[in-house]
Formats: structure tokens, sequence, C-alpha cells
């Protein structure tokens, strides 16, 4: 195998962002950044995107996975974020089947619990109503006795039944990169581990400079439009008025054989939900909702939050008996909330706001996974109006997402089988630079082998021969893979 030459692949996306002038230029390679550039390259906006670290490495890996509506926001009266993201998710699951599987989950109702059977069965027909009668599956009540049937080992004590509905569960990292790819494939100029770390106003301009950290350069990319859509990182920009509120959510991975559940489980814990995914051969277990105000690069799960989780689950299936050995692996991310002051962060609006504090500078921050696109379409709605383009109009709702060829499973939501031939083609056609770009976000090998660290290993030997790394480089990969920060994987099964 001939040595892939990283750099000069790299060097033809920076010669789009620097050569003359960007239409528009977005900041942030999460799910928002990704649909905002597919947006604008679909309707003819000379478009780049460029990402401090990986694409999705920050929120948008780290979250629980879910195309939902949000059952709990029906409780708190938000019917319209309920309305447009169930119908965003019934697009999403047309524009990209392999990225959108229905899930089925039951949520038991308990006396005392503060969630009456009776309550849950209106919630769930008003929740099917807003999908527009389209949801992924009919909803239904069960007894007490269906639901200890199907659900072996939960608590039957003060057990009154469970409705039984349907949402959505994705790949959050690979609906980034499937987007970007869709972005690419019309033309966006995009580029991960590239720094904007300054933005300035020269004339109708905005002046950025950029640092693209594999080779260690500095460039510059001059356009009308920057998009800051940077999430935990929004309010770092001096150009941003952005105020956020940081909430931190975890995430566990135990074997299914630990927790056999069928369907998602939903367990509440005094006033929040926590959910109990199965994935394969794995099931995810999350997720908590807490201020955070550490650093945005290093957020963990932190001891007493996998215990907090644990208890949860425990209570709900008290023959389980889950401990931190069954952990096979933890991710924790950031909500970039926006900030209204008081309140509990359960109970603070996941809804998006954008605004244009100055000429050509958009700020976009709130909203969620399920919505992306319809964000995505306001944000590029409001450039094209300042702008003054007769642009093409918003196709993202009709035009299906690209889904990656030559590589199977690995463009879906289970991971795929670890292979070679993956490893070459997420690194010479999916911007794979570093070990955990690959083992993390682009297969979710380190949550799903039994023996991670053998895994990396492998990986990282693939990589090696396909990069050229030297000894010295695959150990500082190796190393930063464990220590990555989106994951806490344990040695051996």
């Amino acid at each position: 195998m001939s040595v892939y030459d990283l750099r000069a692949a790299r060097a033809k996306a920076f010669h789009r962002l620097t050569d003359g002038v960007l239409d528009i230029l977005v900041i942030g390679g999460g799910i928002v950044g990704a649909g905002v550039a597919r947006d604008a390259a679909m309707r003819g906006l000379r478009t780049g995107l460029v990402e401090q670290y990986d694409f999705a490495f920050g929120t948008s890996s780290r979250s629980s996975r879910l195309l939902h509506g949000g059952l709990r926001y029906l409780a708190q009266g938000r019917l319209r974020l309920v309305y447009q993201a169930s119908r965003e998710k019934r697009i999403l699951h047309q524009l990209a089947p392999h990225l959108a599987q229905p899930l089925a989950f039951v949520f038991p109702s308990y006396r005392g619990s503060g969630w009456p059977l009776w309550k849950l069965r209106l919630g769930v027909r008003l929740y099917d109503g807003l999908c527009g009668g389209q949801n992924f599956g009919p909803s239904r009540t069960m007894t007490a006795a269906e639901v200890l049937g199907h659900l072996p080992g939960l608590e039957p004590k003060g057990l009154c039944g469970a409705v039984r509905y349907f949402d959505g569960l994705t790949s959050d990292a690979r609906l980034v990169l499937d987007t970007l790819r869709s972005a690419a494939s019309h033309g966006a100029a995009v580029a991960n581990y590239t720094r904007c770390h300054e933005a300035a106003r020269d004339g109708t301009l905005w002046r950025c400079v950029l640092h693209d950290e594999v080779a260690g350069q500095e460039l510059i990319a001059r356009s009308p439009v920057v998009v800051n859509a940077t999430g935990p990182w929004a309010s770092s920009f001096p150009a941003s008025r952005l105020r956020l509120r940081l909430t931190k959510g975890i995430h566990l991975v135990v074997p299914h054989d630990r927790l056999p559940v069928p369907d998602a489980v939903v367990m509440a814990d005094q006033g929040r939900i926590l959910f109990a995914i199965p994935w394969g051969r794995r099931v995810i277990l999350g997720t908590t909702d807490t201020d955070y105000d550490g650093p945005l690069e290093a957020v963990r799960a932190e001891p007493e939050d996998i215990q907090y989780v644990l208890g949860v689950v425990n209570r709900a299936f008290p023959v389980a008996g889950l401990s931190s050995a069954d952990v096979r692996g933890s991710w924790a991310g950031l909500r970039p909330l926006v900030d209204r002051g008081r309140g509990h962060p359960s109970d603070i609006s996941r809804a998006h706001q954008i605004h244009m504090p100055q000429p050509g500078w958009v700020d976009v921050a709130g909203g969620k996974l399920t919505t992306y696109r319809l964000i995505a379409q306001e944000v590029v709605d409001r450039v094209v109006r300042f702008l003054g383009y007769r642009a093409l109009p918003c196709a993202t709702a009709v035009v299906p997402l690209l889904a990656s060829e030559g590589v199977g499973p690995a463009s879906g939501i289970l991971p795929p089988p670890l292979q070679r031939e993956v490893v070459e083609e997420l690194c010479r056609h999916q911007w794979a630079v570093h070990l955990d770009d690959v083992m993390v976000r682009r297969t979710s090998w380190l949550y799903a082998e039994d023996d991670p660290a053998a895994a990396a290993r492998q990986v990282a030997a693939w990589m090696a021969e396909f990069f050229g790394w030297d000894e010295p480089t695959l150990q500082a990969e190796l190393a930063r893979c464990h220590d990555t920060g989106t994951a806490d994987v344990r040695q051996g099964p």
C-alpha cells in the first residue's frame, strides 16, 4: 500500500476556502454547521466550513442518539417544538433511512410517580397527532401484566401499566458526516482540525484567520457572512452576543445481556426521565442534565454521574444489579442552551435562536439534533436575504443524504465490522485524521468491541501503514484515543 498524502488532500479544500471570496463561511462542524453548509451549497452559495477539532467532536457525537419529538416537552406545554421535531424526524427518515431506524419506547407508570397512566395515554395520543398520524408506529396502552411480560426484571411494585410509542434511533456523528459529505458533493469546501482564531470586519467582508492544525500553517478566508455554529464555544468570539447556559449530559454503555430490553425504556426520576436504549449488543443508558462550567474540551462522566445513572436503572430493574464493572464505555457532552436566567436545567427550552448582532455575523444556538435541518434552513434563509441573492430554493427536505459506499454498515446506526477496508475508506474519503476519529465518531468501535484496547491497536496499525506513521506517532495516537475525553472504556471485556 502506498502512503496516503494527507496534507496534499487537505490542501485542495484549503485552496477552495481561501481562493477568492466565499459567500458564506460556517465555523463549527457539528450537526447545525453541517446542515447549514449543505443547505447553502445546495442553493448555489460558495460555501466553506471549518471545525477546530474533528467533525462532530462536541455535542453532536455525545447525544442519546435519538430522533424524537420529546414526549417530556408535551408536559411542559411546548407543542410547537414537539410538532417541529416530530415533522423533522419523519423527513429525516425519508432522506436517510440508513440513519433513522424506528424505535419503540415503553414508558411504565407507577403509583405516585407523577406520571399517571391516564396522563401518559393522553400524551401519546397527542404525540401521534402532532406527527400527523404518520409516526413510525402506533402508540398503545399496556396492562401491568403485559409490561412485566415484555420487560422481565422490571420493578413490579406499584406498576399500573405503561404506554408504548415510537421515535427514532440514529447515529449522531454519522449523521453529521453524511450531511457534510452531501454538502461537499454540492461544492462546499470543508476542513476539520482547522481553528478560526480571529474574525474581524474588513470593509464589507469578514476576514477570518484559520490555523490548519495538521500542517501547522495559517490561512485567510474572506466572506460577507460568517455563521457561528460552534455550540458550547459560540460565545467565545468577540462578535458574538450569545449568552449560553451549558448543561452536561452523560451516557453509559453496558452489555445487552446485562439488561436485555427489547425496546427502549423510559425511567422517571423526580421530574427527569432517563432512557435505556437497545443498541445492537449494547444498551445505552442516560442521560443527566446538570449545569457545567469546566473545560469545554474535557467533559467527562464523573463517578457521581455514573452512580446516579446506574442507581436509576437499578431501581427500575432491581434484578439487573448493574455496577461500574458492567460499564463498557461512557460519553459526556454539553447542551449549548440559550441562557434565560434561573430555572432547573431540565426546564430550559430546547428551542433554537438565530441572531445577527453585526452585519454578516450570524449566531445560532439551542435546538435539538432532530431539528437541525429546519434550523439550517432558517439560517440560510436569513443569509440569502442579507446577501440579496436570488438563490435556489431550499431542497434539503427532499434531496436524500449520501450514504457511504463501500463501507456497508459504517454509514448506518450500528457499528460496522472491524475491517481494514473500512478504515481506509474513512481515512481517504471521510476526513479521518486521528485514531479516535475512526474509533469513536465514524464507527463507534471503542464502545462496541469486546476488547476495545486490542481493537484500537489493530486500527492504529492499519492507519500507521496508510498515513506512514512512525512508532512514536502510533503510540501517541493510542494515548490520544485513550484520553480522548469522549469515552472511558475499560480494558478487555
